[in-house]
């Protein structure tokens, strides 16, 4: 047992000295920081930015400044990249409306030449029909100047249409005087017409 109490001081003694020792370090380290400190206040010295000023000059320290940088940076070439890519996308909406306007310009000329032309045809057909109206009523006026026994057999000779046009012209009383002037076959079939 005698033993064991020898073991066991000697183990607190040299965790004594263990602790003096650290204690007379810690004292001295900040006594040492409180010399330097009240040196630095006389000298105008701030240590705090001093001691920034160092650590940035260290290799592995990377500072807030330059992390805020290089983030900002990024942030700023993704922006730049949809950015680019949102002109890209805009020019190509341009461009499409571009082919339609181009387009639509092109078929509204194609629809004014057509216009233009439809016009014109209209035109020319209104002075056939003008013409054709003014041969019509003189070809009226030969039939109802001509006797009835020559204006039959002219008529009958025609077309049904040339006919019917005729004959629904002429006053009634000329009109009869050539059904009469028919064969009754003719002039049933030429009635029938005039009643449709």
């Amino acid at each position: 047992m005698g033993n064991k109490n020898t073991a066991k001081n000697k183990k607190e003694q040299s965790s004594k000295i263990l602790r003096n020792i650290l204690m007379i370090v810690l004292v001295t380290l900040m006594l040492t920081t409180a010399v330097i400190l009240v040196i630095a206040k006389f000298n105008n010295v701030n240590v705090i930015d001093t001691v920034k000023e160092m650590t940035q000059q260290l290799p592995f320290v990377k500072t807030e400044e330059e992390a805020d940088e290089k983030q900002n940076d990024g942030i700023l070439e993704n922006r730049v990249i949809e950015l680019q890519a949102e002109i890209h996308e805009k020019e190509a909406e341009v461009n499409q409306l571009q082919q339609q306007l181009d387009t639509s310009g092109d078929e509204n000329e194609a629809l004014l030449l057509e216009q233009e032309r439809l016009l014109a045809e209209i035109e020319e057909l209104k002075l056939a029909s003008d013409s054709t109206k003014q041969q019509q009523s003189e070809i009226i006026k030969t039939f109802e100047q001509m006797s009835a026994k020559s204006a039959a057999p002219v008529i009958t000779k025609m077309s049904d249409a040339e006919a019917l046009q005729i004959l629904s012209s002429l006053k009634a009383d000329r009109l009869a005087a050539i059904l009469e002037k028919m064969t009754p076959e003719e002039a049933a079939k030429y009635t029938s017409m005039m009643t449709n």
